[in-house]
């Protein structure tokens, strides 16, 4: 949709047009705040090139990297950190736009993305790293790029599954005021893309993309200590630091580990985080202005700069030419009509394709398993999957219960949302390994099983996506619904019922989806935990493909993930995919 018109104007200089020229149409003088941005913009650049030169020199696979804990290494270690986390975030965001566009506008597309997806999720990031080292290695062999891409790579997977499903949904369930301005207006189906789709999925985008970033944090540390060849590898970073600073035993080191982390955080949300969720209202679906917003001093200097609308004014050619050629996309007033026959005829040859590969994929994953262990190898890990199953539901069903009212009440305060964002990224984005030892010494002091104790550590990893789904659907509840309830009296039960509920519950169905799915991820981190000689293992999926990870067992490890991709995909396709379309079809602004 459109941004809302009823903004405060940028302020500007008198005698300057909102250009940035002045009214005889002569350059305007830059000013202090200018000069601040350039020079602003040109440290980040000298800063990434800077940092960048570390990721090309020259590497070998019998060579062993050793982390240097020094104290005075740490800025530099935050800074490799930071890159390749936004470096992880840009391909997440490429990434969700073509992978959910496809999704939503294909029917058939839509019957293996989704499910597809929801294996992506299921699998553990350390799957993915052992996958993607070898094949990053061979791609720039000789050279740290490879193990650079590997541990981007990771960071990748725990970052872009949650933002397309958001932005997935976003697509479905586009208002329908929105679907009919675009056909009047004859868009480009390029246009509708980037002037009414992705304006009105901004705010659920923008907090998801928080959230994901959030998760990168999570598994830094596996990201940035990569396995190769039997060996072990650390990449310059926070996470490697802090793992060797715990392996080491150094607590004072941990220490500097942490407040770095949380440096780290807390300046991320207030140069990045913080003025995009203020300028991402400016797409908030509503008819009147809202009574507070949410403000950033960031975003409020930079509206004070000439250099957007200079940067706006330079790019305005380039621009038109990209909406012109857009036009070969199609015009979105002329829905695709085919006729009946000649789409039945493709859904079967589109269902043979993709059934064929499939049943050819598992007909030789079930031989090699066959072959090396038997097929009663799956017999274990479905049973261990049901105790793991168990703590995801307790999980879903507590953070639900806690963090629902909790994101409400921040979502509908924009001076709460200020307080309560650096606080909640901060938390979620601790990374849990952490707490570890310091969980392992609690449940032994108060005889807390790790059966029970392993729901809090999977909960350290996967309820804030409820809460910050919470969080998101609450700030899209339009500002006039919420005055009407006022008007009306309605509050309470009723208010919950008539406003709240249906408002949150397409965010919530999204956050809950991600939630699961980042529990089972968890898990194999959170059955196992140790703290010097004492090793806490609970009874669980997750456990069964840590040993297995441990053992080199591939059998054991193969058959483990399957297992737990399908407890995965059917608790979706059960459950969760039946309130997306609930979300969908009842509930939708």
């Amino acid at each position: 949709m459109p941004p809302r018109t009823d903004e405060r104007p940028t302020e500007r200089r008198p005698g300057t047009s909102p250009t940035g020229r002045g009214r005889s149409g002569t350059a305007v003088r830059f000013t202090w705040v200018d000069i601040a941005v350039a020079l602003a913009v040109l440290l980040l650049i000298y800063v990434v090139l800077r940092v960048g030169q570390g990721t090309t020199v020259n590497f070998s696979t019998e060579q062993h990297v050793r982390v240097d804990t020094d104290p005075a290494r740490l800025p530099y270690d935050a800074a490799r950190s930071l890159l390749r986390m936004f470096v992880a975030l840009g391909a997440s965001i490429v990434f969700t736009f073509v992978y959910a566009y496809a999704a939503a506008k294909s029917r058939r597309l839509e019957r293996v993305l989704i499910p597809a997806l929801d294996i992506l999720q299921s699998v553990p990031v350390l799957a993915f790293l052992t996958v993607a080292v070898t094949g990053f290695i061979a791609l720039f062999p000789g050279s740290m790029l490879g193990l650079e891409c590997a541990s981007i790579f990771a960071i990748f997977t725990s970052q872009a599954w949650n933002m397309t499903f958001g932005f997935y949904y976003s697509l479905t369930s586009l208002p329908r005021e929105l679907d009919e301005l675009s056909r009047s207006f004859a868009f480009t189906r390029w246009m509708r893309f980037w002037k009414v789709e992705v304006p009105s999925g901004m705010i659920s985008l923008v907090w998801n993309g928080m959230l994901s970033f959030g998760g990168g944090w999570f598994f830094l540390v596996a990201s940035e200590a990569i396995s190769v060849n039997n060996q072990d590898y650390a990449l310059p970073g926070v996470g490697s630091y802090a793992g060797a600073a715990i392996a080491d035993g150094d607590l004072g080191k941990v220490g500097w580990a942490i407040l770095t982390m949380a440096v780290m955080v807390i300046g991320v949300n207030f140069l990045f985080w913080r003025p995009l969720t203020a300028w991402a209202e400016r797409y908030k679906n509503e008819q009147s202005e809202a009574n507070e917003t949410q403000r950033s001093y960031v975003l409020d200097f930079l509206r004070r700069s000439h250099w957007p609308q200079l940067l706006g004014r330079l790019l305005r050619p380039a621009r038109e030419a990209v909406n012109r050629a857009g036009r070969v996309l199609g015009v979105d007033d002329k829905p695709l009509s085919v006729a009946p026959a000649r789409q039945r005829a493709g859904d079967v040859v589109f269902g043979l394709l993709a059934g064929g590969l499939l049943v050819w994929g598992l007909v030789d994953l079930l031989g090699y398993l066959d072959d090396r262990a038997g097929l009663g190898v799956f017999g274990e890990p479905l049973l261990l999957g049901l105790a793991t199953l168990a703590r995801v539901v307790v999980l879903v069903a507590v953070a639900t219960v806690v963090w629902v009212p909790i994101g409400v009440r921040i979502g509908f305060s924009p001076r709460l949302t200020r307080i309560a964002q650096p606080v909640v990224q901060v938390l979620a984005s601790f990374p849990a390994n952490f707490l570890f030892p310091l969980a392992v010494w609690f449940f032994l002091k108060v005889g807390l099983s790790i059966n029970i104790g392993g729901i809090l550590l999977m909960a350290l990893g996967a309820q804030w996506y409820i809460l910050f789904n919470a969080i998101a659907g609450a700030m899209a509840i339009p500002g006039d619904l919420r005055e009407a309830m006022d008007d009306l009296g309605v509050t309470g039960r009723q208010r919950w019922k008539r406003l709240i509920l249906p408002g949150i519950f397409p965010a919530y169905v999204t956050g809950g989806i991600t939630a699961s799915g980042g529990a089972w991820n968890a898990s194999i981190v959170s059955e196992v935990v140790s703290f010097g000689g004492t090793t806490l293992t609970a009874v669980g999926l997750g456990a069964y493909i840590s040993q297995a990870t441990q053992d080199g067992d591939f059998p054991q490890l193969i058959a483990g993930v399957a297992v737990m991709s399908l407890y995965v995909v059917a608790l979706n396709r059960l459950f969760w995919r039946r309130l997306y379309r609930m979300a969908e079809t009842r509930y939708s602004l």
